[in-house]
C-alpha cells in the first residue's frame, strides 16, 4: 500500500526543520491553489506549538505552486505525478508523517496561531481520547456567514449527527496516527465525501471531542471547491453508507438510522435522475433501496 502510494511521488523535498520524532504532522493537500496556498502555510508556520513537520502533498498542479514553495525551503514538499485527488494525496502525506498526531489542513483554510496547542494539550491528557476537532468561522466570497442548524457540532457519540452530511472539517481534526492501522485511511475511490465516509468508519468506534472553539477559518464560495465540481454529493455518501452495512458491523439504531439514510438519500437522486431522464441510474438507486430497506 505504502510503497503504490510513494510510486505516484514525482518529486520530493525533505526539510529538517521539525525533530527526527516530532509530536505532530501536519498534511496540506493541494492542487493549483498557488494563489491561496501561501497564507495557509503561514498559518501553521506561525502557531504558539512548534513541535511538528509540516508536509505540502501537490496533487499534479500545473500552476505556480511549485515556484511558490521554492519560498518555503523548510517544509516538506511532495510533487505527484498528475492529478490524482485528495484522498490519495492525503493518503501519501500519511505514508510519510512521523508524527504521534496527524492534522489536515486544506489549502484554502487557515488556521488561528493556538490551534495545535490547544488541541495537542487535550490530547496528551486524555489519552483515551482518538480525535478531537473544532469549531469553526465560515467565510463565504469574503463574508462571514452562520452555520445553519444542520451543521451543529457535537462531542461524544456523534455517529447518528454524522449520518445526513459531514459535521467534521478534515482542518479542524487532530487524530492519533495510530487511529488510521486500526479504521483504515481515505478511500481512494471517491473523488469527494471522502471525510464524510472517514468519521463514520471513526465515529462508529470511537466517541469524538469537540473543543468548542472557532480555531479555523473555513474559507469558501470559490470555483475550485470540490463540492462544486460534482453534481449530486449523495452519490458518493451512498456510496460509503453502503459499506458501512456490508460490513454487518452495525445493530440497533445505528443500523436502523443508516438504512434510513440511505434510503433518503437514494430517494432524492432518484428525483434528480428522473428530472434528467436518464433512466438507468434512477434503476440503480431503486435497486439500492430495494436491497437495504
Amino acid at each position: 500500500m505504502i510503497k503504490d502510494l510513494k510510486n505516484r511521488i514525482k518529486k520530493s523535498t525533505s526539510s529538517d526543520r521539525a525533530t527526527d520524532s516530532p509530536k505532530i504532522s501536519v498534511i496540506v493537500p493541494t492542487y493549483n491553489r498557488a494563489y491561496r496556498l501561501k497564507e495557509t502555510l503561514c498559518s501553521v508556520l506561525t502557531q504558539t506549538y512548534q513541535d511538528f513537520e509540516l508536509i505540502v502533498v501537490d496533487d499534479g498542479s500545473i500552476d505556480d505552486t511549485s515556484k511558490m514553495m521554492q519560498t518555503f525551503p523548510s517544509i516538506k514538499y511532495l510533487t505527484l505525478k498528475e492529478n490524482y485527488g485528495v484522498s490519495i494525496a492525503r493518503n501519501i502525506g500519511i505514508a510519510y508523517a512521523k508524527g504521534k498526531y496527524i492534522c489536515f489542513l486544506d489549502s484554502d483554510d487557515l488556521w488561528n496561531e493556538n490551534k495545535l496547542q490547544i488541541q495537542f494539550y487535550w490530547m496528551e491528557g486524555n489519552t483515551d481520547c482518538q480525535v478531537c476537532y473544532t469549531d469553526e468561522i465560515w467565510i463565504r466570497n469574503g463574508v462571514r456567514v452562520n452555520q445553519m442548524n444542520i451543521h451543529r457540532k457535537y462531542s461524544g457519540d456523534i455517529y447518528l449527527h454524522c449520518l445526513p452530511l459531514c459535521i467534521v472539517s478534515p482542518s479542524t481534526a487532530m487524530l492519533r496516527i495510530g487511529l488510521f492501522d486500526e479504521v483504515g485511511n481515505f478511500d481512494e475511490s471517491l473523488p469527494a465525501c471522502e471525510d464524510y465516509d472517514l468519521w463514520l468508519r471513526i465515529s462508529m468506534k470511537y466517541e469524538f471531542k469537540l473543543i468548542n472553539e472557532p480555531l479555523i477559518i473555513k474559507k469558501g464560495g470559490h470555483a475550485d471547491q470540490l463540492s462544486k465540481q460534482y453534481w449530486g454529493m449523495d452519490r458518493f455518501r451512498v456510496v460509503a453508507l453502503k459499506k458501512l452495512l456490508d460490513s454487518s458491523l452495525l445493530e440497533g439504531e445505528r443500523l436502523r438510522m443508516t438504512r434510513s439514510e440511505l434510503v433518503k438519500k437514494c430517494s432524492v437522486l432518484i428525483k434528480g435522475f428522473l428530472k434528467r431522464g436518464k433512466k438507468e441510474e434512477e434503476l440503480h438507486y431503486r435497486a439500492i433501496i430495494e436491497k437495504y430497506s
